[in-house]
């Protein structure tokens, strides 16, 4: 379900949202950590308490306390270094004295852009990457970075860099920056662990042979069938935890895109400079190697949705022709009402 066209951009409902969002964010990470440590912890004493006296019995629950100072430990890690980690990620370097034409043009198009949007002027970085992208990431619009590629600079012509910064100051003034990278750290985070733990839990399976008792007396199988479901659900946690967050991704990012092309449409006054910069950016075919996947969200068009054979559902952005079509709508719309009234 896609916001309508007419649906008024209330700002301040927006900011607060994303701040509510952003600490529930966290919030849920930590108590997932919660949930993998304990949980663990639980499995480990039911399956060790009836074994023989001189076996090993779990009983410190030294798991949860590892993993849920873990989880807040990253929770912390990523909102006091997220920006930087996310540009660090994409070896993107900062404009500080532009160094040629296409630099100083991007430095004037954002002061423009801080201006228009009422917003402090971001700092500048520049991707060393062919593929044509943006993104923006930060805090807060005092804390905030926008981020464009080589082959974006050259690319686009001034009006539409101009409509393309301006989607991303619109990400920046209604602090969609500030949720989407806490999202991009935690994705990055959730997905390393798994993918560890995954392999730690495969060459435990491989060397223990049953080692593990689930609860059965006397050696009768079956075992405790509570046991059994948490166990499952614990390792059930850990294989889905990297798509869970994908798909969190996916809530996120869709519709912010929307309200950061009308935002951008209203700084610039132009939303056919923002439709054609988005299809040139579309039709681009070098491949991207600096944009990470736990990112892509962040761009202003999916870099591995755009041309990977990925279901349109887990794509983080929504479809380009929707977008440009809406764009087209309310540069048509515009043209009508700046008509001069003729006369009878």
């Amino acid at each position: 379900m896609t916001p309508d066209l007419d649906e008024p951009l209330d700002l301040f409902s927006q900011q607060e949202r994303n701040r509510s969002r952003s600490r529930w964010l966290v919030v849920a990470f930590v108590l997932f950590f919660a949930w993998l440590g304990f949980g663990g912890d639980w499995i480990a004493y039911m399956s060790t308490r009836e074994a023989a006296p001189e076996a090993y019995h779990h009983v410190t629950p030294w798991f949860g306390i590892l993993l849920t100072t873990l989880g807040a430990g990253i929770a912390t890690w990523s909102w006091v270094r997220g920006p930087r980690d996310v540009l660090w990620s994409t070896n993107a370097r900062e404009v500080t004295d532009p160094a040629d034409e296409d630099e100083q043009r991007l430095v004037n198009v954002v002061d423009e852009m801080a201006i228009a949007s009422g917003l402090p002027r971001p700092r500048i970085w520049i991707v060393p990457d062919d593929d044509p992208n943006a993104f923006a990431t930060g805090h807060d619009e005092h804390t905030a970075h926008i981020a464009v590629t080589d082959g974006l600079l050259r690319m686009l012509s001034r009006s539409e860099l101009q409509a393309v910064i301006g989607h991303e100051m619109g990400h920046v003034k209604n602090l969609d920056v500030r949720l989407m990278t806490l999202l991009a750290a935690m994705v990055g985070a959730i997905a390393l662990i798994g993918d560890g733990m995954w392999r730690v839990m495969r060459r435990s399976g491989r060397s223990r042979r049953g080692g593990l008792s689930l609860g059965g007396r006397g050696g009768k199988k079956g075992g405790n069938p509570l046991l059994l479901i948490a166990l499952a659900l614990w390792i059930l946690s850990w294989i889905l935890a990297p798509i869970i967050t994908r798909l969190l991704a996916v809530s996120v990012s869709r519709r912010r895109e929307y309200l950061a092309d009308a935002m951008s449409a209203q700084f610039t006054r132009d939303p056919m400079a923002l439709a054609t910069a988005l299809g040139r950016i579309e039709q681009a075919t070098s491949p991207t190697s600096a944009i990470k996947k736990g990112c892509a969200h962040l761009c202003i068009v999916d870099p591995l949705g755009r041309r990977a054979s990925i279901a349109g559902w887990l794509a983080t952005h929504p479809p380009m022709a929707l977008r440009v079509a809406r764009l087209k709508a309310m540069a048509h719309r515009w043209e009508r009402a700046t008509e001069p009234a003729q006369s009878a």
